[in-house]
């Protein structure tokens, strides 16, 4: 009858397709889990148990003494320039790099079929790319360590080199994600490549652009924690010295301040996302 309505099904329609997949992707992760030899319930074991709440009770109470405070309001300070000195390093080495492998900066490009020169020499730079961004900055922290030495210069440089490959790599992802007409009319017209990058690329990405800065930067901070254990200064220097010597209580006001540094690295981006939004 026309006015029937139909029943609502019984079971799930799309039922069968979920069970295969969940046990596609079951069958998938658990040669995973076996090769990294994940057992979390090893967590629960007595002795785990007992040596775990052992040490997250010498966590209190926090470590509040003048000296102490003075020491780490220093090695903040030195953290913050680290990893601020280390982007804008990375900055005016992604930059160029990303200016010159962008396809929709590029002149030759605007026939069609880009010529086999600029074709080429923008392989070469991504290739660049990904090596820098391969390495990681631990491993150049330890070869900067064995160049110039223990302290802060090692970080900056580390930070420098593969963050410049991450950003290089993204800045042109995001560039050519967006519109290329207005770009490509500039070009025509005889603009060069960094004025069409400034009146037609960077107005309309500026924001996104921005607030991945600002992620790197957030990102460089922790990165400086993993630096500091190999020697290369800052807090995670002070962190690595603090857990050696079993001082909880120095432990946990270092991590609430790196949590409060990266809340300011959070708020930094999203008050630039309003401003140029």
């Amino acid at each position: 009858m026309a006015g029937t309505t139909r029943r609502p099904p019984a079971r799930d329609p799309a039922w069968l397709g979920r069970l295969f997949w969940t046990t596609a992707a079951m069958v998938l992760l658990w040669p995973l889990a076996v090769a990294t030899e994940f057992r979390p319930w090893v967590l629960l074991a007595p002795d785990s148990l007992r040596s775990g709440g052992s040490f997250l009770a010498s966590f209190f109470p926090p470590a509040h003494g003048l000296d102490f405070l003075a020491m780490l309001a220093r090695e903040t300070w030195r953290t913050v320039a680290m990893a601020t000195a280390g982007i804008t390093l990375a900055l005016l080495l992604a930059l160029p790099l990303t200016l010159l492998t962008t396809r929709a900066l590029s002149v030759s490009a605007l026939s069609g079929r880009m010529a086999r020169g600029p074709f080429w020499l923008r392989q070469v730079l991504k290739w660049l790319l990904i090596v820098l961004r391969s390495i990681p900055e631990l491993v150049w922290a330890l070869v900067f360590v064995r160049v110039v030495g223990l302290g802060p210069t090692a970080g900056v440089l580390a930070i420098a080199l593969t963050y410049g490959g991450m950003l290089g790599k993204v800045y042109g992802e995001i560039l050519e994600s967006g519109e290329t007409a207005p770009t490509e009319a500039l070009l025509r017209n005889g603009s060069s490549r960094l004025q069409a990058f400034g009146y037609a690329l960077l107005p309309q990405n500026a924001a996104e652009l921005a607030s991945y800065t600002v992620y790197r930067w957030e990102c460089a901070i922790r990165s400086s924690v993993v630096l500091g254990f190999v020697g290369a200064g800052g807090l995670g220097q002070q962190l690595d010295s603090a857990m050696k010597m079993f001082n909880g209580g120095e432990v946990v006001t270092m991590l609430a301040v790196f949590v409060a540094l990266v809340a300011l690295a959070d708020w930094c981006s999203a008050g630039l996302r309003r401003a140029l939004g």
